[in-house]
């Protein structure tokens, strides 16, 4: 599919969460990267970025991926993302 649609942030987000799970996370932060630039509105790859980071222990890299997100969930105008983005800020 990837290749029929390479521009496609859903598809680079599956693959990211794909190298999540098996915990590659170098690999997981590539791909999150590309869906934000491919979508800079795609708020949950900046959460699930902030999550690989923590995991990576790089909680400052971190913060400001949730930051970002933060304001990328008000561009997009969707308050749940926001506010689990916010939440993750928080905890952190």
């Amino acid at each position: 599919m990837l290749v029929k649609t390479p521009e496609d942030p859903f598809l680079t987000y599956a693959i990211a969460l794909e190298h999540k799970k098996a915990a590659e996370l170098a690999a997981a932060i590539e791909w999150l990267e590309k869906t934000i630039t491919l979508d800079a509105r795609y708020c949950y790859a900046y959460y699930q970025k902030g999550q690989v980071l923590e995991q990576m222990n790089q909680p400052e890299t971190a913060a400001q991926a949730y930051r970002e997100g933060i304001m990328a969930a008000r561009a997009a105008g969707d308050s749940h993302a926001e506010g689990e983005l916010r939440g993750a800020l928080d905890m952190l």
